[in-house]
């Protein structure tokens, strides 16, 4: 991953599951490690993405929320070792 900061999926203004969707659709072909931001207005996305991280093996990294914005951060899964 390149030191430009995490990937930026805005999903303001879109209900459930279309927050979900995107961020899904945003790692899609990505390596491991990977970290993303997702932007949503619906509050459902609170629940909604780390439940999608523990079905994709990803990881939250954070939930914050300023003036009705959640921001939430995340990380692609890291390759199995062995």
């Amino acid at each position: 991953m390149s030191g430009a900061g995490p990937i930026l999926v805005d999903a303001r203004g879109h209900r459930c599951p279309v927050p979900s969707l995107k961020l899904r659709r945003a790692m899609a072909g990505l390596g491991p490690g990977v970290r993303l931001t997702l932007l949503a207005t619906d509050a459902m996305a609170r629940i909604d993405v780390p439940w999608l991280m523990s079905e994709l093996g990803g990881r939250m990294i954070g939930i914050e929320e300023a003036d009705g914005v959640l921001t939430l951060t995340v990380e692609t899964p890291v390759a199995p070792t062995g």
